[in-house]
């Protein structure tokens, strides 16, 4: 099986870059009004989301960004996705928000697959980011057209439609 990714380094940006321990502030509760805040600062797994041509044509002075994580560390957090096709169902992307991508190092092997979950987003400084990339040496980018399956299923994610009523069943 082919892999959906490609190495790269530096500190340029692109969209699914896949970009280890990121610093993002871990805001459990609403600040009050009384001045200055202060936020703990966890380390995230995260993938950019924002489109490549933004990034390079410096229109994104902060960057959106998705949590991913190992099919494990998802089932840590969320038990239910330990039962016999909750996977698969992700898979043919019958689960609103959650996204499948193929493992960088084992592309045949579907426990090792990464879960993007669109449900989460953070918006994180281009400059930070940057130089956090550049830090970070190489690292997992998605190259075509896995790129523009995932750009689209975020898409889809967010420009969903609900309707009060719908047309009635064919009998």
């Amino acid at each position: 099986m082919e892999s959906f990714w490609d190495k790269t380094a530096g500190p340029t940006l692109r969209q699914s870059d896949y970009l280890l321990n990121c610093p993002v502030p871990a805001v459990s509760e609403r600040p009050n009004n009384t001045g200055e805040q202060s936020f703990p600062v966890e380390e995230r797994d995260l993938i950019v989301m924002t489109q490549s041509c933004d990034l390079e044509n410096g229109k994104a002075a902060f960057v959106a960004l998705c949590p991913i994580y190992t099919l494990v560390e998802f089932e840590r957090a969320n038990a239910s996705f330990t039962q016999k096709g909750a996977w698969e169902n992700v898979r043919k992307g019958r689960v609103e928000g959650l996204y499948l991508l193929g493992s960088p190092r084992e592309p045949d092997n579907n426990r090792d697959s990464l879960v993007v979950d669109f449900r989460e987003i953070y918006s994180l400084p281009f400059d930070l980011l940057s130089q956090h990339a550049a830090q970070q040496g190489e690292r997992w980018r998605l190259k075509s057209p896995y790129l523009e399956h995932f750009s689209q299923a975020f898409a889809r994610f967010f420009m969903r439609v609900g309707l009060p009523s719908a047309i009635p069943p064919f009998k």
